[in-house]
């Protein structure tokens, strides 16, 4: 075998080790909570030595962190996905079924962004990432609701369209406030589809 050869193998090992640790790790937050959480339980749920955590993370907040990047950037591009499939006419009922649904499927996600978000409220630079967060969210849906000016109206009440995506994104939050104690997915997801309709159409019509 090359040098070349083992580099790689190497390579890989250690991004399936990264990805294991960050997967067990997500599985221990959202069920004790992060500030409850050792790095031996998280060695322990992936099977992992405390070496091999210190070889991909330095310390248990720079993998909270990774993990939070993690997720967050895959939710924004599944929301960037759900609203690029359209032309430019905006179908707002279904794009707000297709949004509803990436959004409001895993309520460990909830729960682990939570933590993220009581740290972000002490920590400017938590918060930044938190605030980089929302500001993909919200460009997903800006850059769909602007495309589909001219169009599809939208309630003249919302502003253009980057203070539209604000209002959505604060509608989520509600939503996602009342999941979190209830625990009815299914019941957050109708609400959602409700709320997000009614907010983004104007008495059902549109531009002649």
């Amino acid at each position: 075998m090359t040098a070349q050869q083992t580099t790689g193998r190497v390579t890989r090992r250690r991004v399936r080790t990264r990805a294991n640790l960050l997967d067990a790790a997500f599985a221990v937050f959202a069920a004790k909570g992060f500030g409850r959480v050792s790095i031996e339980e998280v060695c322990e749920a992936a099977g992992y030595s405390r070496g091999a955590f210190y070889s991909n993370f330095d310390s248990l907040d720079e993998l909270f962190f990774a993990l939070y990047r993690q997720r967050a950037d895959l939710i924004a591009q599944q929301v960037a996905d759900a609203l690029a499939g359209d032309g430019p006419d905006l179908d707002v009922p279904a794009s707000v079924d297709r949004v509803a649904d990436v959004l409001l499927l895993d309520l460990d996600w909830l729960l682990v962004k939570t933590d993220f978000l009581v740290h972000a409220a002490r920590d400017p630079a938590v918060a930044q990432s938190l605030l980089d967060h929302r500001a993909r969210l919200r460009g997903a849906v800006a850059d769909r609701l602007a495309r589909a000016r001219g169009h599809t109206a939208l309630p003249a009440v919302l502003g253009d369209a980057d203070a539209a995506a604000h209002a959505v994104v604060a509608a989520y939050d509600g939503v996602t406030t009342r999941l979190l104690l209830d625990k009815d997915v299914d019941g957050a997801r109708a609400w959602l589809k409700q709320l997000l309709t009614a907010l983004l159409t104007d008495g059902g019509g549109s531009r002649p």
